[in-house]
């Protein structure tokens, strides 16, 4: 949906599975600069598609600024450090703890050394157990464990280029920007009566949508394409 005015872009239905929401809105920007030649600037969106690979696609693959509340769950309420209390030094690529440790991928040379990513797309960097032993906040740090491991996505630039972008003025114009996008949700549930489907199947779907959204691009534009001037007879 375009931002500006509110129009309608590209649709693709899917079922309400958070993955399959983040590959559609792939599809559908592809298609957009495909068949539109459009090439936005920003995407908006809620935290549902910020994650690590949807904001590193976008970034790094795509050149769009992610204007999405970045998916987070490296908060600890448990009273030890969070990982927001360990800072990063990207020309080192380490973390430096609290007590001034420091925080590697590998702390120990290996004759054959294993993957740094996981299948997840995360890296490990691991305190060095001697140092964690002799450290008197261990308590508040690792206390179940026998030294810290912080986890760093490969696409780590990109979550926090969404965060810096978030707590922008920038971020704060696209969260209110997006309650355009929530309207055109509302008024096909209220007005248009697409609060469920009559078709079945996903071609029965995706035919329910597109004459739906094609309803409301005709009303939108008709507003937004000016009358000519009535001529007198």
């Amino acid at each position: 949906i375009d931002l500006d005015h509110a129009v309608i872009v590209d649709v693709e239905p899917t079922t309400a599975i958070r993955q399959a929401e983040v590959t559609a809105a792939k599809r559908m920007i592809v298609r957009s600069r495909e068949r539109f030649d459009l090439y936005p600037a920003r995407l908006a969106g809620d935290s549902g598609y910020g994650s690590a690979a949807m904001l590193g696609w976008l970034v790094h693959e795509q050149g769009i600024e992610p204007h999405i509340p970045v998916f987070d769950k490296s908060e600890r309420r448990d009273g030890t450090f969070s990982r927001s209390a360990f800072t990063y030094d990207p020309g080192s690529d380490a973390y430096t703890c609290p007590a001034g440790k420091h925080l590697r991928q590998r702390q120990k040379v290996y004759r054959s050394p294993p993957p740094l990513v996981d299948a997840d797309g995360m890296l490990r960097n691991r305190a060095s157990k001697h140092d964690c032993d002799a450290c008197a906040l261990k308590p508040r740090c690792c206390p179940n464990a026998s030294a810290r491991k912080i986890p760093r996505s490969i696409h780590e630039g990109a979550r926090q280029m969404a965060c810096d972008i978030c707590a922008s003025e920038a971020g704060r114009t696209s969260r209110r920007e997006r309650k355009k996008v929530e309207m055109l949700f509302a008024h096909l549930k209220r007005i248009l009566k697409l609060d469920r489907l009559r078709l079945r199947g996903p071609d029965g779907a995706r035919d329910e949508f597109h004459l739906a959204a094609a309803a409301q691009n005709l009303r939108k534009l008709a507003k937004l394409i000016p009358l000519g001037q009535p001529s007198l007879v």
